[in-house]
């Protein structure tokens, strides 16, 4: 069974080798570039044994994208921390959305409504809605890309409409289907960025329930969930976009 393989990252501009990369189930890192070849140089080597390749990486990459610990010990925040991260970022929050349904949503009598086929009634002035509001007036950026399987669930379907909220706050929403999220490896992790600092990473039970919050400042780390960020931004089309090519197929 191959490996679940994550990109931490490369000392190279452009892109090539070496790169660093880690084991999501073992922990183990792979670390590829060059050979060492010089015979006088491999005759130095201590317990290099039959079949290994010794490679020659700068000192920086492993210092860069190599695990600070040997086990990492998450930095949990409760919901409530969760929440006042809207109120206290600066300039961006961003979201990667990649579950099949929330718990959270299906309580609302807006689900309710949609289910029914009714147009749902957002209401505008909750405390999330003011908050994002005041953000997005004030210049802020805030933004999500939504997965979307092949078949949408209930609960996808039910965002989709929820876009009409989210662009009348001022958010900026696109879709990007499950089929190419897994063509650019990204995460199946449901997160926050905010001001290209820290992540929030959303924590779910086994009934879509949210639970807590990871809350990752390491560079290195909201480094590489920047990445996935621009990346997912990238290949995503925006919402109007996305939900006429839907329209369009399912009439086929």
């Amino acid at each position: 069974m191959a490996r679940r393989l994550r990109f931490n990252g490369t000392g190279s501009g452009e892109g090539g080798c070496p790169a660093v990369h880690e084991d999501l189930d073992s922990g183990e890192v792979v670390v590829h570039g060059p050979p060492l070849t010089d015979p006088d140089d491999v005759a130095q080597l201590r317990h290099l044994s039959p079949g290994e390749t010794a490679i020659v990486v700068p000192r920086e990459l492993l210092v860069d994208f190599g695990p600070k610990e040997v086990i990492r010990v998450p930095r949990i925040i409760d919901l409530a921390a969760f929440g006042r991260l809207f109120e206290n970022f600066k300039h961006t929050a961003w979201r990667l959305e990649t579950r099949c349904r929330y718990a959270s949503d299906e309580a609302t009598d807006t689900y309710a409504q949609f289910l029914r086929g009714e147009s749902p009634s957002w209401d505008m002035e909750t405390a999330w809605s003011t908050t994002i509001r005041q953000k997005t007036s004030g210049g802020a950026t805030v933004g999500r890309v939504r997965v979307v399987d092949s078949r949408p669930t209930p609960g996808q379907r039910y965002l989709m409409a929820h876009t009409e909220k989210n662009i009348a706050l001022g958010e900026e929403i696109r879709n990007l289907w499950r089929a190419d999220a897994e063509r650019l490896r990204l995460p199946t992790e449901d997160f926050w960025i905010f001001d290209s600092r820290l992540v929030a990473v959303l924590n779910f039970d086994e009934g879509d329930n949210l639970l807590d919050v990871e809350l990752v400042t390491e560079p290195v780390e909201v480094n590489r969930y920047a990445q996935v960020r621009d990346t997912a931004w990238h290949y995503a089309v925006s919402c109007g976009t996305f939900a006429a090519a839907l329209a369009a197929a399912e009439q086929q």
